[in-house]
């Protein structure tokens, strides 16, 4: 179980209110997706605390208009890009994940992509994520470097996951 004191020691530049709102739902999404070992939780709340800014951003900062047209992402409407640009605490991005994710957690985040905004779902949708991607197994031999792959497509952001990975690890020790 993930602390408010856990979350303010991996990610001490958030606020503490903004990290108080995702206690409940972390812990609830790590439960639902089997992210339930040290060496997961730290793994996962790394990769999260990086994709998220620190838990500050549901929503990608940027415009999404780099996906407009993308059809890998499944975006083939006008306006798909920005529509469905990341949102949650891993960034879901594109139609076809929207949909992925949402016939998943149950909910219509084709109808509705700001529903991934929710700190409950923001947190769900990563857990999904994570699960869906193989990423408890990676994550229990410690291969970070293909965690981030697997998430990022790359390894952008590297140095930043790795010095949470580390707070976590302690953490959670």
């Amino acid at each position: 179980m993930i602390l408010l004191e856990d979350l303010k020691t991996i990610c001490p530049q958030t606020k503490t209110g903004r990290l108080a709102i995702f206690v409940e739902a972390l812990n609830g999404a790590m439960e639902e997706f089997e992210i339930n070992t040290p060496e997961r939780e730290a793994c996962f709340l790394a990769q999260v605390a990086h994709e998220s800014g620190g838990f500050n951003y549901v929503r990608e900062i940027a415009s999404g208009e780099a996906y407009e047209g993308r059809k890998d992402l499944g975006n083939t409407h006008p306006g798909d890009g920005k529509l469905f640009r990341g949102r949650g605490l891993i960034q879901i991005t594109g139609r076809a994940n929207y949909r992925q994710c949402g016939d998943a957690l149950g909910v219509d985040l084709v109808g509705n992509p700001v529903l991934l905004e929710d700190p409950d779902l923001a947190a769900r949708s990563a857990a999904w994520f994570w699960s869906d991607r193989g990423l408890n197994e990676l994550a229990d031999k410690g291969d970070m470097k293909a965690v981030t792959k697997r998430i990022n497509g790359g390894l952008n952001g590297y140095g930043d996951r790795l010095a949470y990975w580390a707070k976590a690890k302690e953490v959670l020790a």
